[in-house]
């Protein structure tokens, strides 16, 4: 393995399935780990630093749920999910519990591998980016850190969560709509996109603590999408019921 390869865990049961997706990451230069249960996806975790995860939803001995929480209890890594369910509420799960993307099976190892670059791209973009800092008292947000603090406790966020955040909050008072906010977040055109944003959006107000029935941040425009504002007091005409 290359010092500089960038390194990804591979959680898949099907073995046939792991061993094509491996090839066509190891195609593009990647170092992949392949394990094909949840306990198997842990320990490894534990013993390297990845720079990706790509998780299956159903996994013997231990979930992808299990996993996944557990990935996200010391790392903000970026995690696909994988899941042969084709429900809306069945396919949020993975983005609820931390997750950045999700792809159904089947799907194309070429679409995989893209979605795996466009994450890899918003990661380094992110890790780029000059020092910055986003004070607005009770909430500060770290850019260069990738910090975000909350009365001066620092609170765990995903990458598509911080990103999601910092864009909204560069621009206080605009509103973004969620095909907007897909597309810098996610970085690409995604299926599913607005209840996807809203999956992202209910997970960033839990873990901020801005109650959706009178927010100080984060503010639903029914029919459009979302805006930042810093100010102490919901507006009437905001619409926040999200």
């Amino acid at each position: 393995m290359a010092p500089d390869a960038t390194k990804i865990l591979l959680v898949e049961d099907e073995k046939p399935i792991r061993d094509a997706v491996a090839a066509y990451l190891e195609r593009e230069a990647y170092w992949v780990r392949g394990v094909g249960d949840g306990q198997s996806a842990i320990e490894e975790f534990e013993r390297h630093s990845f720079d990706l995860v790509i998780l299956d939803l159903m996994l013997p001995k231990l979930s992808g749920e299990r996993v996944c929480r557990a990935i996200r209890d010391t790392s903000d890594v970026p995690i696909i999910m994988l899941t042969a369910k084709g429900e809306v509420e069945d396919r949020i799960i993975g983005l609820e519990l931390g997750a950045d993307d999700y792809l159904i099976k089947p799907f194309s190892p070429r679409e995989l591998v893209a979605r795996v670059r466009a994450l890899l791209r918003r990661a380094r973009t992110e890790t780029d980016q000059a020092i910055e800092t986003l004070d607005f008292g009770d909430l500060v947000i770290d850019i260069s850190g990738h910090r975000v603090m909350v009365h001066g406790e620092e609170i765990d966020l995903t990458a598509s969560e911080f990103k999601l955040l910092t864009t909204l909050a560069r621009y206080p008072g605009r509103v973004y709509t969620r095909m907007e906010l897909v597309e810098k977040v996610l970085g690409y055109d995604f299926e599913g996109y607005e209840r996807t944003i809203d999956s992202h959006v209910k997970n960033l107000r839990a873990k901020l603590g801005d109650d959706p029935r009178n927010p100080r941040w984060l503010f639903t425009v029914h029919g459009v999408g979302y805006r930042f504002d810093a100010s102490d007091k919901s507006e009437e005409d905001s619409g926040d019921s999200k």
